[in-house]
């Protein structure tokens, strides 16, 4: 039981680590906060899940699904203004980290969502 709460908090410094150094605003830089993904459904899902974009969401953006430990489960470019996830036997009961990130890799918006089995 220790291993596994180490394991998650280690997994979770990392990821909050890397949204924070990722949004942090440098002189008169502000970071752009309107949403891009308008919505994500069902939330719990169960075998698929639905993202949505905003319109300013281009073709060199990329969504990154991460499971709570830290392991990348999905890598996918923005093709559309909608992207559906089929969620595989890969995909246990829990919950998941997405981040949409831009062409230079900056965390642009991140979020969660849990899967139920």
């Amino acid at each position: 039981m220790r291993k596994v709460y180490l394991l998650c908090l280690v997994a979770f410094t990392i990821v909050i680590n890397s949204y924070v150094a990722d949004n942090t605003a440098i002189g008169n830089d502000l970071p752009d906060t309107t949403p891009k993904i308008t919505h994500f459904y069902p939330n719990p899902a169960t075998s698929y899940i639905n993202f949505t974009f905003d319109n300013t969401v281009d073709k060199s953006y990329t969504l990154q699904v991460y499971n709570f430990i830290g392991r990348k489960m999905n890598d996918i470019r923005i093709t559309d203004s909608k992207l559906t996830i089929t969620l595989d036997d890969n995909y246990f009961r829990g919950l998941y980290i997405y981040q949409l990130r831009d062409q230079t890799g900056k965390i642009v918006e991140s979020g969660k969502f849990q899967v139920s089995k």
